[in-house]
């Protein structure tokens, strides 16, 4: 399977125990929606796929699994800190009214004072906010979404209005 063909939910991050198990850390947001039954792992840029013998989910954004064939924490430690996706067709479906943050990703972020800042090129989640990143004036800036600083969503023109903080941007510019 491509990478195109599949979207990221998480990425392991250690091994439990002796026998095999790993814990996985989602970032998808409705990882409880998720089809859980072979996740695809990404190893020396391709995806290879690890069947689930069983797992648990925790309220921490995190999951335990076992996968078929890895039976000691030998054969489970290579998966460490790896991306973990799963196929397009497993999505979940969004209601038509939903909107998440990262899905400004494409999106072009136009400041009130400055004017067009470009494409958001990525949206990460922390936790305390999401942070968008845009490349300005040949350097990537990051920026919280913040409700206080948006403006506007224009999903038809496919832009974000904005009013930054003055001086937020100089941090990146060295002015």
């Amino acid at each position: 399977m491509l990478k195109e063909e599949a979207f990221y939910i998480g990425y392991i991050t250690k091994t439990k125990g002796l026998k095999g198990e790993v814990q996985l850390y989602f970032e998808f947001e409705d990882y409880e929606q998720l089809d859980l039954d072979v996740l695809f792992v990404e190893m020396n840029g391709k995806l290879v796929p690890y069947f689930v013998a069983s797992h648990k989910l925790q309220a921490n954004q995190t999951g335990t699994f076992y996968f078929d064939d890895i039976d000691h924490i030998d054969k489970a430690q290579p998966l460490v800190k790896k991306k973990v996706y799963l196929p397009l067709s497993k999505k979940p479906e969004r209601e038509d009214d939903e909107f998440y943050y990262t899905d400004l990703k494409g999106f072009i972020a136009i400041d009130e004072t400055l004017g067009e800042l470009g494409e958001i090129i990525e949206v990460n989640e922390y936790p305390q906010q999401f942070v968008a990143t845009v490349h300005y004036k040949n350097r990537d800036v990051l920026f919280p979404l913040n409700e206080d600083f948006i403006l506007e969503i224009d999903d038809e023109e496919n832009t974000l209005h904005l009013d930054l903080p003055e001086g937020l941007l100089d941090i990146y510019l060295g002015n």
